[in-house]
């Protein structure tokens, strides 16, 4: 895999309630990725960015919701989720990484 298809796999952490508990509980840290990631790929670019080392990959297909816009029915965009758990005593720190 070169090193442009990392930056293209891993799109932004997704941030909620639920990931920071599970972040912070089980050291399971929640991204968006692109919808034709698979987890082998996902694995290498955390794996690679983050200089951490990557136990477990879990991958869902979001869909997207159904909203109305005005009179128009709409969709959002469908997106793919990913969980990964780090081995132990390992962590990534967002705020470090503004720079």
């Amino acid at each position: 895999m070169n090193d442009q298809r990392l930056y293209q796999v891993l799109l932004a952490p997704h941030i909620s309630e639920k990931s920071a508990m599970d972040a912070e509980m089980r050291g399971r840290h929640t991204f968006k990725v692109a919808t034709d990631a698979s987890k082998l790929e996902i694995r290498k670019a955390v794996e690679a960015l983050f200089d951490v080392n990557v136990r477990s990959v879990q991958v869902v297909n979001v869909n997207g919701k159904k909203k109305r816009f005005g009179q128009v029915d709409g969709k959002r965009s469908d997106w793919k989720k990913a969980i990964v758990k780090l081995a132990e005593g390992q962590d990534i720190d967002f705020v470090g990484l503004e720079g």
